[in-house]
Order: structure tokens, then sequence, then C-alpha cells
């Protein structure tokens, strides 16, 4: 069957040759080799919600929304379905009395689809969600099904992590767990050099702790998240003073991810934490003097912790992200075309599945690891069947 596809903001549309919703792994074995066979791509998609064309196609586009649920659990470590959303994963793993380590802003998306593209939190403890994996079941291009885990693969597990799909359809995803534990979330309105002066404080004396700028006032949202128990943070740390805006107690699923009823475009880069200071002044300075007018909504600025994994945009270094945000009935272009040339300027890596116009021409002096997962992308996936051309446009050398 055949029908358009169109992503969650709505600003990514187009009609594959063929729609495939395989209901086992063997079903997407056969679809693999039919392409392999054939020479048509053959592309994975979860939920949709990123804002990038790495789903795009004009071959077999595989969708993983039958592919859902959680298989197994030891406590320490679950295996889920690739099309779970991480919504139905925390309710399934809280079910089991278990939890994830840490989640992002968003609960629509599917976890191979989060885990694929960098997807993350905040908090500078915390890695991004492909940090979390263990082990990952992928059919490689030439229809083979591999299993990669962290015990038995240790060399390999960086590469599959999180890969944009370009090294095979991951089915199913083995991740670290603990026991289940309730979050406390606060939300405080600030004046934004009052959250800047108290930044690395409010990082450091919280377990996660992220903040939203409005251009146009000048205000932010602090929000901060910590266990009731009290673990791993200390007992009491600053705040801007008064009551807060908000206050939640739920377990981790239920208190991370924020519901999300307004569509919204996305530019975000990943900095060397080190350089958020002057890269966030630079950001601000801009959009002040010149797009003010036009950017109507917020900034967002989150921590990630450094990490191994060979295409992660922490890589090799603690990370502070810058995130623009428009909604989609409002011009983004040309305000993100400039926020990215700061964030370049200051060695930023964009989110794989939010906008940004680089290709491998630019992208590759920024991943040390970036020939070595080539090889491994060539390896896994020979004849190039999961080489979109704008997947290529990524990856391969012009």
């Amino acid at each position: 069957m055949t029908r358009p596809f169109v992503n969650w903001s709505g600003s990514l549309s187009f009609t594959p040759a063929e729609w495939a919703e395989p209901a086992d792994e063997d079903e997407v074995g056969a679809l693999v080799r039919r392409a392999r066979e054939t020479g048509t791509t053959i592309r994975p998609v979860g939920s949709g919600h990123s804002s990038s064309p790495l789903v795009r196609t004009d071959g077999i586009l595989l969708g993983l929304n039958r592919l859902a649920g959680v298989l197994s659990d030891d406590g320490e470590r679950a295996t889920a379905w690739a099309g779970t959303t991480l919504r139905a994963l925390g309710e399934g793993l809280y079910d089991a009395g278990l939890a994830m380590d840490n989640l992002g802003d968003v609960d629509y998306q599917s976890i191979a689809g989060a885990t694929a593209t960098g997807t993350h939190g905040t908090g500078l403890g915390f890695g991004n969600l492909s940090t979390q994996l263990t082990g990952v079941r992928l059919v490689t291009g030439t229809g083979e099904t591999l299993d990669v885990t962290a015990d038995r693969d240790p060399g390999l597990l960086p590469a599959v992590a999180l890969s944009l799909g370009a090294l095979g359809v991951v089915t199913r995803v083995t991740l670290d767990v603990q026991p289940r534990y309730e979050l406390h979330r606060r939300s405080w309105c600030a004046h934004l050099d009052w959250t800047l002066d108290h930044l690395a404080e409010l990082q450091h004396t919280n377990r996660n702790m992220d903040f939203y700028w409005y251009p146009r006032s000048d205000r932010t949202q602090i929000r901060v998240i910590n266990r009731v128990d009290g673990a791993h943070h200390p007992p009491t740390s600053r705040t801007p003073g008064g009551e807060p805006r908000q206050s939640q107690v739920g377990p981790t699923h239920r208190t991370i991810p924020r519901h999300r009823e307004l569509r919204f475009e996305e530019i975000e880069y990943m900095l060397p934490s080190e350089a958020f200071p002057a890269c966030f002044a630079e950001v601000r300075r801009r959009i002040r003097d010149r797009h003010r007018r036009v950017a109507g909504w917020r900034v967002l600025v989150r921590t990630i912790a450094s990490d191994d994994i060979w295409l992660s945009n922490a890589y090799g270094r603690p990370t502070t992200t810058i995130a623009c945000l428009q909604n989609t009935s409002l011009p983004y272009e040309e305000y993100f075309r400039d926020m990215e040339a700061v964030f370049r300027h200051h060695g930023g890596r964009p989110h794989w599945g939010k906008k940004h116009w680089l290709g491998a021409r630019e992208l590759r002096p920024l991943y040390p690891r970036w020939d070595d997962f080539q090889a491994v992308r060539r390896r896994l996936d020979p004849d190039g069947v999961f080489l979109t051309p704008d997947l290529a446009r990524l990856l391969a050398e012009p």
C-alpha cells in the first residue's frame, strides 16, 4: 500500500512508492532482501516526530508501529520492540516496577527513532537516550538479523546505538533500567540575567535543570526536577524565591515529558559547555537585534553528559544545548540559518532530528569517529539499501 507521509510539525511530506508495516522480524528481513534485489531504497520510520528529512524516500517506507511493546525484563535490563513509544515504554516499565534513567521533553517518539537521532533530556549526569542502550537487534542491508550487545560487541554498539537508520532496521532494543522512583518537578519565572548569573549553581544542585528564555520579555521559565527520596542531589538548592508556578510529583515517564498541543519547528545545536556563555550572548544579541519581530516562541537551554557513541552530538565532551523553537504558522528559515551560523562558530553539532543545513563535508570534522562509522555502514549495508539521497547528503562524501 502507499499513502502520503506527513511529519509531526507538518514541514515534511512525501509519498513513498510503498508503505510497509511489518508485524515481525521475518517480514522486516523479507522487505529488506526484496529492496536489495530490486535496487530500491528502504527507510524505517517511527512516530514521525523528527523535522529533518531522514525518513524521506521514493522507495519503501517501513513503519514500526506494529513492532511495539515491552518484551522482557530482569530488573536491571529491559527489552522492547523498536516501535514502542516512549510513553508506552514508560507505562510498561512502571507496571513492572521499573523506570528509565532519564527522558526527553517529548514522549511521542518511538524508542528506536529517539535513540537513532540522539534524543536527549537534561542534567549534568545524564547522557542522551542512546547511552541507555545495552543491546540492539537490527536487520542489516543484506537482510541478516544481527544482535549487538555491550557485553559481546563493545566495539560495535557505539556505532549501532545512534545510527540514523543507516546501518539497518532496528527491531528491538535493550536498555539499562532501575527500580521505579518518584520525581518532583517545579518551575519558576525569573529574569534572564538572574538565570544566567545562577545557572551553574542550578545545574549542579538539581538532578535535572533547564530553562526557557522568552525573547520578547527577557523572562525565563526555570524548570528543576529532583527525586522525592532525595537521592543523588543536595537537599536544598537555590530558587528565584516565592512559590513555584508549577509543582508536580510522579514517576519518571509522567513527570519529565511535557504534552505538546501546539506544533512547532526547531533547530538545536549541541555546544561544548565551555562555549555556551559566549554563544548564548551572541544568540541573545542577534535575536533581539534582528529577529525579535518574528521570533514568536522560546529558546530552550539544556545539558547532556559526555559519551563515547560515534555519531552522538555529545561525543567526547560535556554539552550544553541551545534550541530555538518557532510556531509552525510563522517563518523560520532566515531566523534558524542565522542562529546556525552562531552555533557553528562556537563548535556546535546539529541535532540529527531537527532543522539544520549541514552536509557530509561540514559534518565530518565534527565527529572524531566519523570514518569508523562509515566503515561499519559500508559493511552492514554494502549495496546502499538504506542510503536515500537525503541520507547520502549527510553521510556520503561529495
